[in-house]
């Protein structure tokens, strides 16, 4: 009991908000395979030198265990004093990388080879000079949507001989959102609701000019922005709009797919077609409805209330 009591805050550290000031409590330091080579080495050659009484072999010894110290002392030195800050991670789809970002305050020492390591990824070392601060850079795969922490991560140095490994441990308050998969095949949008649903939507009409939008295969010719081709920009077609019609709801029970998850792809790859496609579109799931709108805005909270579905 008292092993699992001591194995527990390690392995599953308390999650900090940061900014986080790495003092001597929170360092670990072990010689590493070339250190316990190197201490081998050391002892050797004290063990000779006692043995047959060389004095040359003393000073040797000694010199060589005066470096390896002093080698301790530096590594330790690198990361003491630190100032770690987690900056903001972009939501991803399923099955992208999310980047962490962690901030890193020198203070008036230069550091050299610090590295931010995971259980699954490690990051490049970096080295930083005196009073400038860095940013280190960690790659995680996100195999599954919904709202995800990384847990713990490692920071550690080698440097200045390679002979010691200090570290420290930590779990900062990092949430990365992860939306689903959008659907690898094409289905056409549900059409627009009726107007007893909702009278607010504007349709495609004749009536009132509405927007631009890409110009698709087989729209009417004169519907083409001609003045933005003479300008040599990409085709455009004019949208108008007529009182009438419903907004484009995209509704759970619209999907033909039965599994859930399979459901929250198709709604993840419909709400970036209805996106594209201009007129405002809603979004309904269960026990959720988000009111119709356009634009970048919306269809962030349509895709983070996707990745959140069914997750307390």
């Amino acid at each position: 009991m008292a092993r699992r009591r001591f194995a527990a805050p390690w392995r599953q550290p308390a999650v900090e908000t940061g900014p986080v000031v790495l003092g001597h409590r929170r360092l670990y330091i072990l010689p590493t395979r070339l250190g316990l080579l190197y201490g081998i080495l050391v002892m050797g050659l004290l063990l000779a030198s006692a043995n047959y009484g060389i004095a040359l072999g003393y000073l040797f010894s000694f010199l060589m265990l005066g470096i390896g110290v002093a080698g301790l002392l530096h590594t330790q030195r690198n990361l003491l004093g630190l100032v770690l800050q987690p900056l903001a991670v972009a939501p991803v789809f399923a099955g992208d990388s999310a980047c962490l970002h962690l901030a890193v305050e020198p203070g008036r020492r230069p550091r050299a080879g610090l590295q931010l390591d995971h259980a699954e990824a490690a990051s490049r070392p970096i080295d930083l000079a005196a009073n400038t601060p860095g940013r280190l850079e960690l790659a995680l795969a996100q195999p599954a949507r919904g709202l995800h922490r990384p847990g713990r991560l490692t920071l550690s140095s080698t440097w200045p001989l390679g002979l010691f490994r200090c570290w420290t441990v930590f779990a900062l308050d990092w949430v990365v959102l992860v939306y689903p998969r959008p659907a690898a095949t094409a289905l056409p949008l549900p059409p627009p609701a009726d107007a007893s649903r909702t009278t607010s939507w504007r349709r495609d009409g004749d009536d009132e000019f509405a927007g631009l939008r890409e110009y698709r295969p087989g729209d009417s010719p004169r519907r083409v922005a001609w003045k933005s081709v003479a300008r040599g920009r990409p085709p455009l077609t004019k949208q108008f709009a007529g009182v009438g019609g419903g907004h484009l709801f995209l509704c759970w029970a619209d999907c033909p797919e039965a599994d859930d998850e399979a459901r929250l792809s198709r709604l993840a790859r419909w709400s970036l077609d209805a996106e594209r496609a201009g007129p405002c579109w809603g979004l309904e799931l269960p026990g959720l409805a988000l009111p119709p709108g356009r634009g970048a805005r919306h269809l962030e909270r349509a895709l983070a209330a996707l990745a959140r579905h069914g997750q307390a």
